[in-house]
């Protein structure tokens, strides 16, 4: 034989239930809160040691340049024998590539870059493949 149901609890027992399940979510949401601030906290200050040592090694990454064409221009003077005539080669060449990559970077960042012109060129196909099938 089956055992009769067992007897509803009482309702202050009901009552007490709820208000426990309500302060432990309310204390499982600040816990969650803590831990949510603590890990963005810890990944901020990870950003920033990064962006520390990006800032370093691009000042490094610029002392080696500045060292390496330093020593270009003098490898240039023993070739054409003269210094000034080696640092203005040497200062030529790094100007005019400076300049060719300044125009390439602008012509990359240039507003009509951004614009979606797939995107636009798909609506145009669909809108006229639409129009196609509602006409024909």
């Amino acid at each position: 034989m089956a055992s009769p149901p067992p007897p509803p609890p009482p309702s202050s027992s009901i009552q007490a239930l709820i208000a426990d399940a309500l302060r432990e979510a309310s204390e499982l949401a600040g816990k969650e809160i803590a831990l949510f601030r603590t890990e963005m906290t810890n990944n901020v200050r990870s950003l920033f040691v990064g962006l520390g040592m990006m800032v370093f090694a691009a000042v490094f990454a610029v002392t080696a340049m500045l060292v390496l064409i330093g020593a270009l221009v003098k490898y240039v003077a023993t070739l054409v024998g003269s210094e000034w005539l080696a640092a203005l080669l040497v200062g030529g060449g790094m100007l005019l590539v400076a300049v060719i990559l300044g125009i390439l970077g602008a012509r990359a960042m240039s507003l009509s870059n951004l614009a979606p012109t797939r995107t636009s060129r798909q609506v145009r196909q669909d809108a006229r493949a639409l129009t196609e099938r509602v006409s024909g």
